[in-house]
């Protein structure tokens, strides 16, 4: 069957080279790839119609300004021709066999409604790194049956994306997973393809980091998501920390070392033990500087949420009345 790829891009032109070149160099083509430009103010445009019309690759540009990127994708997708639509994002480069991987479940007797590739971090800095390890999961956390993919890296069929109702242009961000929930409601289990792989970078700054999970959070409480994550964060830091300091001085000393560790245990073993597969071309001071990073970039994130998912609850309530789309669940 005929595969479109699809993929939203803003002010992209210095980047997206990247992932041009890893498209070109698929060993499955795609029939065609759409992309759809909100607007750019860059070169971003003129930059894709000249990489493929040097590499013969079945580029179409849509440009649809002001377009979020949950609009985006529905403009690509309606104007796909292919049964299957493979999702990615301009700012990955590509395993050359992810496509192949990608769509090959849908070859089988038992063909899926969705496919939920993988992507892994792809650090240029030893900043990168502790990012990676702290904020992105390894393939051994993964529960094939529960996985919720990242629009980054996934396929489904263009009937299953009518079937759930399309991506939800009334969010900004935390869009791909209302889709996902949405699918999993219309279809059923989704299919696993691990080594459909779409490499990400992370934030190179904790200013971007902190951004991205800012509007992260505010997208969870645009869409109701995740709430008893969010109170443990709350509880966590507004209750039990002063109450540990508390009891330090009031009670005993004791109480700070004892507390230490359990907040360690909680927040930084996972991110440690996914540093070393991170980390191999790295020098021992810059490993140091990444131990040093991961507790800063963790609890900067935490903060990051805490701001963002009130501001997002509060947009909610506001429209709830009249947006009956909220109510999605």
């Amino acid at each position: 069957m005929n595969v479109s790829i699809i993929c939203t891009v803003l002010n992209e032109g210095d980047h997206i080279t990247k992932l041009l070149t890893s498209l070109a160099k698929q060993t499955r083509p795609a029939h065609e790839i759409i992309f759809v430009d909100g607007g750019s103010s860059d070169n971003t445009v003129a930059v894709l119609e000249k990489f493929a019309a040097k590499h013969q690759l079945p580029v179409r540009v849509i440009v649809a300004p002001g377009a979020n990127i949950s609009r985006g994708r529905n403009i690509a997708i309606k104007a796909a021709a292919g049964p299957i639509i493979a999702s990615t994002d301009a700012g990955v480069r590509l395993d050359a066999d992810w496509l192949a991987e990608l769509v090959k479940p849908f070859d089988g007797d038992a063909s899926p409604a969705v496919v939920a590739g993988f992507f892994l971090p792809d650090p240029q800095t030893v900043f990168e790194v502790a990012m990676g390890a702290t904020v992105l999961p390894v393939l051994s956390n993964i529960n094939p049956g529960s996985f919720l993919p990242s629009s980054r890296s996934v396929a489904f069929l263009k009937s299953a994306w009518a079937a759930a109702g399309r991506y939800p242009e009334w969010l900004d961000f935390c869009e791909d997973l209302i889709f996902d929930m949405r699918l999993g409601e219309e279809t059923g289990p989704f299919a696993f393809a691990p080594e459909a792989i779409a490499w990400f970078r992370p934030r190179g700054s904790l200013q971007a980091f902190f951004k991205q999970y800012y509007q992260y959070a505010r997208g969870d409480g645009k869409a109701d998501l995740w709430r008893k994550r969010h109170a443990i964060r709350y509880l966590t830091y507004l209750v039990a920390l002063p109450l540990l300091i508390v009891l330090g001085f009031t009670v005993s000393a004791w109480w700070w070392p004892a507390g230490g560790a359990i907040g360690v245990l909680g927040m930084l073993v996972t991110p440690y033990r996914r540093l070393p597969g991170l980390w191999s071309k790295l020098t021992w001071p810059q490993k140091l500087q990444a131990i040093l990073w991961v507790p800063v970039i963790r609890i900067t994130g935490d903060v990051a949420k805490m701001i963002g998912y009130p501001v997002g609850w509060k947009w909610r309530l506001e429209r709830l009345g009249h947006q009956p789309e909220l109510r999605w669940r």
